[in-house]
């Protein structure tokens, strides 16, 4: 099957007549298999699918964006390659409920750093595609949501965000700003911090995977 993006998929063990799924999206730099490497820790009954980003950096590094550094070793985002990999997960998504019998209805987006930073943007973008986000070591950037996303209906849209307190990657101050921007939109969130750098606490894994039960 040739979908937009290159993924690695797990089919559910318990087969619904349609079946719920997580799509899992990568940070900077790595690739499809890294948040893979998980997915047998994963409920039974969802699909696991994990994607692989867009712009090849070399030797199985994947990136959503690039990240590029002015004279003063400013970095900044590529906005523009940003937004384009916004539209092609959600029609990445829009694929992959053609083609297996996906629950529309129960679409979660798991991303990690970058990953989570597009999820953010996917899910407010396009509401009616994704009802939950689990945003690990991410933040809002609202540069990259769609235009008038403001607008939009929010309300099957929930979050899960969390981020390491000595992150040296992305500054916690900048997701600790996030939940006020989400609750001004009327979206629910849980946010949570962990004593780890930029990466996945295994308490981390533990909160949401019980956030996504509930």
């Amino acid at each position: 099957m040739n979908l937009s993006l290159e993924y690695k998929i797990q089919e559910p063990k318990v087969i619904l007549d349609k079946n719920p799924v997580l799509i899992l999206l990568h940070g900077y730099g790595s690739n499809e298999a890294d948040l893979f490497s998980f997915a047998t820790e994963l409920p039974d009954n969802y699909y696991i699918i994990s994607a692989r980003a867009p712009y090849d950096l070399q030797y199985g590094a994947y990136a959503w964006y690039a990240i590029n550094f002015d004279a003063d070793q400013n970095k900044f985002s590529d906005n523009e390659q940003a937004k384009t990999s916004r539209d092609l997960i959600a029609k990445f998504i829009d694929e992959l409920v053609a083609n297996y019998p996906i629950d529309a209805n129960d679409v979660t987006l798991i991303g990690f750093s970058q990953g989570s930073i597009l999820s953010y943007s996917v899910a407010l973008s396009y509401p009616e595609k994704v009802q939950r986000v689990v945003a690990m070591s991410g933040y809002f950037n609202n540069e990259i949501i769609k235009e008038g996303f403001e607008k939009n209906d929010f309300k099957n849209l929930k979050i899960f965000a969390s981020h390491g307190t000595v992150d040296q990657v992305i500054p916690v101050d900048w997701a600790r700003k996030t939940p006020a921007v989400l609750e001004s939109l009327n979206i629910p969130i849980t946010y949570k911090e962990y004593p780890v750098g930029h990466g996945v606490a295994p308490q981390n894994f533990f909160d949401f995977k019980n956030w996504l039960a509930s």
